[in-house]
């Protein structure tokens, strides 16, 4: 599946269907993380399981901290 991740397009496998999956993929924090699909944030209660479709726009910001 082809889909928009911060600007760049990039192909992920067939087993990333949801969110979840996709944060899962690229190895982020899901408690850090806010995620926009396709011009809309998503609630991070529900977020999870929300499918992805091909072509779709993802935007994910995750907090850091330091000191």
């Amino acid at each position: 599946m082809k889909m928009t991740v911060n600007g760049r397009e990039v192909g992920v496998p067939e087993n990333v269907r949801t969110v979840r999956d996709l944060l899962d993929h690229f190895g982020l924090n899901k408690d850090l993380a806010i995620v926009e699909l396709n011009q809309s944030i998503l609630d991070k209660t529900t977020r999870d399981d929300q499918k992805l479709a091909n072509g779709d726009r993802v935007e994910i910001v995750q907090f850091v901290g330091g000191g």
